[in-house]
């Protein structure tokens, strides 16, 4: 059984859509998403029927909530703020009714999903060091947690202690936790502007980091013709 693990497509179809073709050459079976199909891009709608269409476990990110509640922004990046207000009003009701429905947390066969951290993964918190990990890792039940939001594909080990670092592939090992952040399809921040996602093969116990090039000029001029921020735009050219 392969399992491909998505997370932050931020309504990128161009990206989702080759992250798919790709999948199904990898022989993947099912599918599993750690949150945040909305947001930021300019195709909250196309996303969410495609994802919809692949009956995957889906756990609620914070754009996905903030774009289906009507939840004060004040507290919001601009470009965030921008991006959610733009959003809210692409989504039809029953769509939001769906996003709002989602779990924060969720557990599939014998692994775990969530959006950020299972300490508390309402409060939208990121992890990016070992100390963050490790109050994280407190409330971790299963072998493998795997989480999105920080748009970068670090992977986190317990055993005695923690380690951290950015992985290809992990041979998953009994006896240790590993907390593994799947990157992100629709807006990667580590340099790299491949959209990410990972395979977790149950078989083999391994997970293997993805990377997939697609033609992002697309995306961004949709994003432009939308008149959603150039900002949002530009980074996708460099994965920041």
């Amino acid at each position: 059984m392969k399992y491909a693990i998505l997370g932050d497509i931020h309504a990128n179809l161009e990206a989702l859509t080759a992250v798919l073709a790709d999948a199904k050459e990898q022989g993947v079976t099912h599918y599993a998403c750690v949150g945040d199909v909305v947001g930021y891009n300019a195709n909250p709608v196309e996303c969410v029927n495609l994802i919809r269409e692949l009956s995957p476990t889906v756990v609620r990110g914070n754009h996905d909530h903030y774009c289906s509640h009507d939840d004060n922004l004040s507290g919001f990046h601009p470009l965030a703020a921008d991006a959610v207000d733009w959003t809210r009003k692409q989504l039809p009701e029953e769509m939001r009714l769906y996003l709002r429905k989602l779990k924060l947390v969720a557990m599939i066969e014998s692994f775990t999903l969530v959006h950020s951290t299972l300490d508390m993964p309402e409060m939208w918190g990121y992890v990016f060091d070992k100390l963050e990990a490790e109050a994280h890792f407190h409330y971790q039940t299963t072998a493998i947690c795997f989480f999105g939001h920080t748009h970068v594909p670090l992977a986190f080990e317990k055993a005695d202690g923690v380690r951290c670092g950015l992985y290809t592939r992990i041979q998953v090992t009994r006896g240790k936790k590993y907390f593994i952040n799947v990157g992100s399809v629709g807006q990667p921040r580590d340099g790299d502007p491949r959209a990410s996602y990972a395979i977790y093969d149950m078989i083999r116990n391994q997970v293997e980091l993805r990377r997939v090039a697609y033609d992002f000029r697309i995306t961004q001029k949709k994003i432009l013709d939308a008149g959603l921020p150039g900002r949002v735009a530009a980074r996708l050219a460099v994965g920041r």
